[in-house]
């Protein structure tokens, strides 16, 4: 805090106080994070990159797919994809979201199964990419991003050219993956956590339209476009805020333009930020 202006104080006053009002469990709904709270430790891994890699588009349309997408792998689905790998196409026939085919979501429930088969978790696979990318993140996720996009001999008309994972050579936001592991890694009231392969300050800010405006009127980020420079550059500044949890204000920032009382029109001033971005 010493070593931080003016606006910097008045604006982590600002978010801390949003974290502690709105940072609860009973106020997840509508979120797809709610999902992972339906199912026990076991299974948070898959059900986590499932509700992440959909968590685009219209709420109601994302809730509606994953939910979807869940119930065909029944209760326990961890078990269900390491039992029926080998016979998963065919398992989403008529399911789509938005650009997701029921190719793309069978295609990536294999490769998670896949995963699971050789090493047990996800966090166990990304701990092997970081051993292969000398421990850069952002490198090992290019690895993870890749295993979960191979493609397992399904037609080109079956498969979109919307990745489920994005990787982070790409130079987009990657909101999606960066969302899944701030709720594999984050541990509070809202993320569940629980993965210790990676800390929290080394996680980057699940960023998209939404939130970069956010970040503009806030100060936090001076780049015109929501891509993996944005990200970064919004976590830098949120760093400087809080060195050991820099994606601690996400989920109640997604809050403004969604509840009652936190208007975008009145963000800037709330937050007592003059000549914002």
């Amino acid at each position: 805090m010493n070593n931080l202006n003016e606006q910097q104080v008045k604006l982590k006053a600002f978010l801390d106080g949003l974290y502690y009002a709105y940072s609860r469990r009973e106020l997840i709904q509508p979120d797809p994070l709610y999902f992972l709270y339906c199912y026990d430790k076991e299974n948070l891994e898959v059900v986590g990159l499932i509700a992440a890699s959909l968590a685009y588009g219209r709420v109601a349309q994302i809730l509606k797919s994953v939910e979807a997408v869940l119930a065909s792998l029944g209760e326990q689905p961890r078990k269900f994809l390491l039992e029926n790998y080998k016979d998963l196409k065919g398992l989403l026939k008529n399911f789509k979201h938005r650009f997701t085919t029921s190719g793309d979501m069978e295609n990536l429930l294999i490769n998670i199964a896949k995963i699971l088969k050789q090493y047990e978790s996800l966090e166990n696979f990304l701990g092997e990419c970081l051993g292969k990318a000398d421990n850069n993140l952002l490198n090992a996720l290019d690895i993870f991003a890749d295993e979960l996009s191979f493609n397992n001999n399904y037609d080109a008309d079956l498969l979109s050219n919307f990745p489920l994972v994005t990787a982070p050579r790409d130079g987009s936001a990657c909101k999606r993956l960066f969302l899944f592991l701030k709720w594999m890694v984050r541990s509070d009231d809202v993320d569940p956590g629980g993965w210790k392969i990676i800390k929290t300050k080394d996680l980057i800010m699940p960023t998209d339209t939404h939130i970069h405006n956010i970040s503009r009127r806030l100060g936090l980020s001076k780049r015109r476009q929501a891509d993996l420079k944005t990200a970064v550059e919004i976590t830098r500044s949120l760093s400087n805020l809080n060195p050991d949890d820099p994606t601690k204000y996400d989920f109640v920032l997604t809050r403004f333009g969604i509840r009652d009382g936190l208007s975008m029109d009145e963000l800037s001033d709330l937050a007592g930020i003059k000549n914002p971005a």
